[in-house]
């Protein structure tokens, strides 16, 4: 780990500042509910964050706290939510939040172990809302943030849970809440999985580039497409 991670992040704290905000980052700006956060959430996995909160916004319309919710069909949800991915097993998950909430109060519980509980919560979520709801220490570790951090070797993982584990023993505390934000705009808009944009990366000079096959550009210009 012979990377300065704290200079990494807050490079790219700066350099995402301009990038779309993930949707669930948004929405906390937006809102303060825990509710809509917790399902904004479940929504959004392997999803476009524009397709999350078109599907959002359609369900909270109808649905803004989880006693409208719960009032709602399975088969209206799957209608408000649809094209999300997976939009007929999140429809079903959502259906039966009320009643796995109600072990809590009705409302959405703040520990990871409770939240685990809750249909269509794994721990990648669980710590999303953890971390955006409730602005508790949390690790959120998806796709993005997995790669990113092996591509820097600042972890030798195989597995998002591996890599969750691996940061809770090395990362910094004060950046736990804000990786997945900065690290998902980031893996987004420019280490994309896929040719990622190597040479307009801000941390292009001492980036270690593990495993990474740089897009090729064109002789003489800059490959500026997407």
């Amino acid at each position: 780990m012979s990377v300065d991670i704290s200079r990494f992040i807050e490079t790219l704290k700066k350099e995402v500042a301009q990038y779309r905000v993930p949707v669930v980052d948004l929405l906390a700006v937006q809102t303060q509910s825990p509710f809509k956060i917790l399902v904004a959430t479940i929504l959004s996995a392997r999803t476009k964050d524009e397709v999350t909160a078109a599907a959002s916004k359609r369900l909270f319309r109808l649905a803004p706290d989880v006693e409208s919710l719960d009032r709602l069909s399975r088969e209206m949800i799957q209608e408000l939510i649809f094209p999300v991915g997976f939009y007929k097993s999140k429809a079903k998950y959502l259906s039966n939040l009320s009643k796995a909430l109600d072990v809590f109060g009705g409302l959405v519980p703040k520990s990871i172990d409770d939240l685990v509980t809750l249909p269509g919560v794994g721990r990648k979520t669980a710590n999303l809302v953890r971390a955006v709801a409730f602005d508790m220490d949390a690790i959120c570790v998806d796709t993005h943030v997995h790669r990113i951090m092996n591509i820097w070797g600042f972890v030798n993982t195989k597995t998002p849970l591996e890599t969750e584990q691996a940061l809770r023993a090395n990362l910094p505390r004060k950046h736990w809440k804000e990786v997945n934000g900065i690290l998902v705009a980031f893996g987004q808009g420019t280490c994309r999985p896929v040719a990622p944009h190597c040479e307009r990366c801000v941390l292009t000079q001492v980036c270690p580039k593990k495993g990474v096959t740089p897009r090729k550009i064109k002789s003489g210009r800059r490959n500026n497409s997407a």
